[in-house]
């Protein structure tokens, strides 16, 4: 869920929350703020105001200590050179996640990585796929004199289908086939 999207439902929650106190009937509120009464009214049958105030974000706890993000933060700011990866100035978030097990001895997943780059206000690069040593002119001569050859011409322009039957041709029908001769042929 979006920050804007927490941020709605705990306005929500609170303004729920009021209308209760103000003794407002379940419908009433759910009318208003164009919500589920059921689960408004249940929560607020089960504990009032805190059981609609929120519990945090869910999902599991950062594996890292504040003081290791704040290694993590230094470690990517360093770029990727000073830890091993020279042939591009690329934070990737499969590099991200192997600099984290090196340093802390902690497995990230490559999302998880993705996630905890964007909140230390870091984003994951994707490189591009070409080699540092293609020779751009190579490329040209080869495309201009092998590919030519190479490439098939496909099939003639025409009409052509997706069926992979024929059509029957009407003149084709023997005279005793079923359905044969009984209807004009549309037109």
């Amino acid at each position: 869920m979006t920050a804007a999207g927490r941020l709605r439902r705990e306005s929500v929650r609170m303004q729920a929350a009021e209308l209760f106190e103000q003794g407002i009937k379940p419908l009433e509120v759910a009318r208003r703020l164009r919500v589920s009464g059921k689960s408004a009214y249940q929560l607020w049958r089960e504990g009032g105001a805190l059981a609609l105030a929120s519990r945090g974000p869910s999902g599991s706890r950062c594996r890292l200590s504040p003081r290791c993000l704040e290694k993590l933060a230094a470690y990517l700011e360093q770029g990727p050179a000073a830890h091993g990866w020279v042939e591009d100035q690329v934070w990737t978030a499969a590099r991200v996640a192997t600099l984290i097990g090196r340093k802390f001895h902690v497995s990230y997943s490559v999302s998880g990585a993705t996630r905890l780059m964007h909140r230390l206000g870091f984003s994951s690069q994707v490189p591009a796929r070409r080699v540092a040593e293609r020779d751009e002119q190579a490329v040209t001569a080869w495309r201009e004199a092998t590919w030519a050859k190479v490439k098939e011409h496909g099939r003639p322009a025409g009409a052509t289908s997706a069926s992979r039957t024929r059509q029957a041709s009407p003149d084709g029908r023997p005279k005793d086939a079923p359905g044969a001769g009984e209807a004009a042929p549309r037109s």
